[in-house]
């Protein structure tokens, strides 16, 4: 079972030590140090050496992949690189010659996986500046991505998450369920439990047919996405997975859904997209439904993840926030009818 009672600051302290120690695992220069930069479902270190030396390394949450799903997340970022798709980090083969480190340290009871990546200069598009150009962008590196994930010859017992709705609305969801979010009252509750039957419906009807459901990079924020003078990189797969490609629109406007700007974000988006791969009439009409079906599955996680400092930020407003562009959701589908 994962270790789930553990304090926050007391699991970091853990977690650095663990980082620390692991350096050792990898050929480096002298005096590696490593500090945290940030912590979502993973933490995620800057590695420092003499020399100038940089990398980052990532150590794994227990139990969110299986060893064979980090394999395989590393495998379609090869072969993304391999195939001048998209630009992708490469990462470091430990002293053992495994890519994938395993590491344990006292007062955690399970060992975590770590994976060393190269550091990535660049710098993510600025939110508060014109968005336009990198979300065009940001729509091209999507579908060079998928077209890649039409043709690639995945390697046998490919294991990675699924976003679709059972695994955001069922049984078994990958972040939990929205009703346990912070927040959600019976009012918010009873606009989100029309918006989740809306959302079903109508990908029930959309289908996943092969022209539009594959594997999908699954967090394609601006964040991920590093520009420099050498180019421009796509990182962080780590939610990779099977899911409708048009998700990875609304993964981009993560946390923003209500900023004004996305209808023009949108359309650049698709500029972007289509530059590659063309989306009918019917498939740009589904957009919305994916950002609310984004929108909900972060709610859910804001309520499972509510120990770190991200959420606990998000929290007060977003279930109502989400409540509204559910209400703006139904009406303009309703509107449409």
């Amino acid at each position: 079972m994962a270790q789930t009672d553990i304090p926050l600051a007391e699991l970091l302290t853990h977690l650095d030590r663990l980082a620390q120690q692991s350096l050792t695992l990898w050929d480096m220069p002298p005096n590696p140090q490593a500090k945290l930069i940030n912590v979502s479902e993973n933490a995620t270190y800057l590695v420092e050496a003499d020399g100038g030396y940089k990398a980052i390394l990532r150590i794994h949450r227990e139990q969110y992949h299986t060893r064979r799903a980090i394999e395989c997340e590393l495998a379609w970022i090869s072969a993304l690189k391999d195939a001048d798709a998209v630009v992708t980090p490469g990462n470091y083969t430990g002293k053992d010659g495994e890519v994938i480190q395993e590491g344990r340290i006292e007062g955690l009871e399970n060992p975590r996986y770590m994976v060393l990546f190269e550091f990535v200069e660049g710098a993510q598009p600025d939110e508060a500046g014109d968005l336009e150009g990198p979300f065009e962008e940001l729509g091209e590196v999507a579908a060079r991505t998928h077209e890649h994930s039409k043709g690639w010859e995945r390697p046998a017992d490919f294991e990675r998450l699924t976003w679709n709705v059972e695994t955001v609305f069922g049984q078994r969801t990958n972040w939990g369920d929205w009703r346990d979010a912070p927040h959600v009252t019976p009012d918010v509750a009873k606009v989100l439990e029309a918006v989740e039957a809306r959302v079903r419906a109508r990908l029930n009807a959309f289908g996943a047919g092969n022209d539009r459901y594959g594997l999908i990079h699954a967090d394609m924020r601006l964040a991920n996405l590093l520009t420099s003078p050498s180019g421009t990189r796509l990182i962080d797969f780590d939610d990779c997975g099977f899911g409708w490609f048009l998700y990875d629109f609304a993964t981009g406007i993560s946390f923003m859904e209500d900023d004004p700007r996305v209808p023009a974000l949108k359309n650049a988006w698709v500029r972007g997209y289509e530059k590659v791969r063309s989306l009918s009439d019917g498939e740009k009409g589904e957009l919305d439904t994916f950002i609310m079906l984004r929108r909900m599955a972060l709610l859910a996680w804001i309520g499972s993840h509510i120990e770190a400092p991200e959420p606990q930020a998000l929290a007060p407003d977003f279930a109502r926030v989400t409540a509204e562009l559910g209400e703006a959701y139904m009406g303009s589908d309703l509107a449409e009818r």
